[in-house]
């Protein structure tokens, strides 16, 4: 779908409005020497203290005029022109402009280059997980059409066309499951409802040791704490964790959450990798590697973050949410 056009006609520059008031303001004191040179018949020269005025008049209109195009036009003017180098060249022209004039420009300046750099990223991620999602979607589609020609084609005995009609099945419910964790990853980057709820309530029925701050109101709803801290607990008892701690610290407005476990860790070959789309050691037992990329987007759709920590043993993440 198009974007919306603003109509075509013609409108006047913000340098010709400004401009056009300065010097209606400037040919107010001319017009009134004007009125009291023609009111009065003995003389019809300009006296000093007239010439004055109106020299006086056309300075600060012209000061006036130069304190406007430098505060409000020539930033308005920097600004677009730098909106139109970053729809052409990307990332590499998100730079703040020369010119930011009053605070307010400053402040649109600012607003616009945070928004131009989050729809970049946006941009770059989606390029970079549809790559991932086209490469791990095709595997199994090929896998079950080989086997599907194999089946039809070539002469085999019952155990050989059972083993096929495994693989299909077992491929087809690897489809099932990336398809939902795809459709659960939409809403989580989708679901960014305001709501409130607590650490506690969100593992509440869970054999979990909790510390510190876990009765704060968080600006994440029931449901989304619930999917964010189960999945950090179901990917904790796949690794075989015994033990799952969870303390909180409130910290000028935002609530930093650990969990820790004791299972079988993180090893270094693949810390910089498990939030990556599809990254899972555990493919053969059904793991789709979405798990975490779930949790990291229904964290940033409410302002959040999510971090794997050193440790010596098991996993360590640290989350960090605003208060509600």
């Amino acid at each position: 779908m198009a974007a919306p056009r603003v109509p075509q006609k013609w409108r006047p520059t913000l340098a010709m409005v400004i401009f056009a008031v300065l010097l209606t303001v400037l040919a107010l004191p001319a017009a009134i020497v004007v009125w009291f040179r023609a009111l009065d018949n003995t003389t019809s020269a300009m006296g000093p203290i007239e010439i004055g005025a109106l020299g006086v008049a056309l300075v600060i209109t012209v000061g006036i005029a130069v304190v406007f195009s430098r505060t409000i036009t020539g930033p308005i003017d920097a600004l677009i022109q730098r909106t139109r180098e970053i729809g052409r060249g990307g990332r590499a022209a998100i730079v703040a402009p020369d010119q930011q004039g009053t605070r307010e420009i400053a402040t649109l300046s600012q607003s616009f280059l945070d928004l131009a750099e989050r729809l970049v990223d946006r941009t770059e991620y989606v390029s970079s997980f549809a790559a991932h999602v086209s490469h791990e979607l095709k595997s199994p589609v090929t896998s079950i059409r080989g086997s599907a020609e194999l089946l039809r084609d070539a002469e085999m005995t019952r155990d050989e066309r059972q083993r096929f009609l495994d693989h299909i099945i077992a491929d087809s419910d690897r489809l099932t499951a990336l398809l939902d964790s795809l459709r659960e990853l939409a809403r989580a980057d989708l679901d960014a409802q305001p709501g409130s709820s607590t650490v506690a309530a969100a593992v509440a029925g869970h054999d979990v040791a909790l510390s510190g701050d876990t009765q704060v109101p968080i600006a994440l709803g029931q449901e989304a704490a619930r999917a964010v801290f189960g999945q950090l607990l179901r990917n904790a008892r796949e690794h075989h964790a015994t033990t799952v701690s969870i303390g909180a610290e409130r910290r000028e407005g935002v609530l930093h959450v650990r969990v820790i476990d004791n299972g079988e860790g993180v090893s270094p070959g693949n810390r910089d990798r498990i939030f990556e789309p599809f990254f899972t050691t555990r493919r053969e037992s059904g793991g789709t590697g979405m798990g975490l990329q779930i949790v990291r987007s229904m964290l940033t759709a409410h302002g959040g973050t999510i971090a794997l920590l050193p440790s010596e043993a098991g996993a360590a993440f640290e989350i960090r949410i605003p208060l509600a």
